[in-house]
């Protein structure tokens, strides 16, 4: 476990944002990744998708890195962030926003202030 420790780490530290998710941004394979890879992708995010599904020690293994029980998993500068429910909550508190700002991550404005507007 300790290889794929180091391959999580690498990623998540050299990707200025990482979403750990089943699927890919371009075809999720379940409800939760696909919200989350929806608002990134909506919002005009770069960011680096790995495919859980695709390698069973990962799965796991970022289960234990994080120590947060589920996937998706989005990082940030390298600090996990949360999963579906946080970002969907901080999408729509304009927290997420603050975020990639902070990190200075471009993303579209415009288009989250449609996400708010829409789920207002």
């Amino acid at each position: 476990m300790t290889d794929v420790k180091t391959r999580i780490d690498e990623t998540v530290k050299g990707n200025d944002v990482v979403l750990f998710m089943k699927g890919t941004k371009e075809m999720p394979q379940c409800g939760f990744s696909s919200r989350v890879a929806g608002v990134l992708n909506y919002m005009g995010v770069e960011y680096t998708d790995i495919n859980v599904l695709a390698d069973e020690d990962v799965r796991q293994g970022i289960k234990d890195y994080s120590d947060w029980p589920t996937i998706p998993q989005l990082y940030i500068k390298g600090e996990f962030v949360g999963g579906c429910d946080i970002i969907s909550e901080m999408t729509l508190s304009g927290e997420l926003d603050t975020l990639f700002d902070e990190n200075e991550v471009g993303y579209s404005k415009e288009m989250a202030d449609k996400i708010r507007a829409a789920n207002a």
